[in-house]
């Protein structure tokens, strides 16, 4: 990996971020999705409910489709769907499935004294992205949908989303 790679993951820890806009979209369609009962959502109640720019989420659910993580069917009752149960689908996965977690392996600054061999910053900045690899491996998405209604994750998005209007 070359340090303009390296420099933009760093910039991402430090502007509070953990994982990119991408991935917790990801995060939100698979969450909106598990928690519809297999009924096939399209793009455009899922941009509502999660409040992801439509033609953003487009992208976003190419990237699940190719994953394996979702179902797309075209046609009048078409939409998106998971592909297989919430409890078997990881954070982790969804997450590496749009902007994998960047770990550090040899030196960022490409110092040929350090190699392999990474400065007190740099392995630190390292063990937390193990950390967070660590938890985000261990959390299903049925877990985050395990709560009381009121706490459900994305807020308050609705079990099912207003129906839209015939198309003509």
């Amino acid at each position: 990996m070359d340090v303009k790679v390296h420099y933009q993951n760093l910039r991402k820890l430090f502007e509070g971020r953990m994982i990119s806009q991408t991935a917790e979209y990801a995060l939100r369609a698979i969450v909106f999705l598990a928690d519809q009962e297999g009924n096939p959502r399209t793009n455009v109640q899922i941009a509502e409910a999660t409040k992801i720019p439509v033609g953003y989420l487009a992208k976003v659910m190419q990237g699940l489709v190719r994953a394996q993580l979702v179902n797309s069917q075209r046609g009048l009752n078409g939409g998106f769907t998971l592909c297989r149960d919430s409890q078997g689908i990881t954070v982790l996965e969804v997450v590496n499935s749009v902007d994998p977690i960047q770990r550090i392996h040899v030196c960022p600054l490409n110092l040929p004294s350090h190699g392999t061999t990474l400065c007190p910053l740099h392995r630190r900045l390292d063990d937390a992205a193990a950390l967070v690899e660590d938890a985000f491996q261990t959390t299903t998405i049925a877990e985050l949908l395990d709560v009381p209604r009121s706490r459900k994750p994305l807020c308050r998005f609705p079990c099912s989303p207003t129906p839209l209007p015939e198309s003509r």
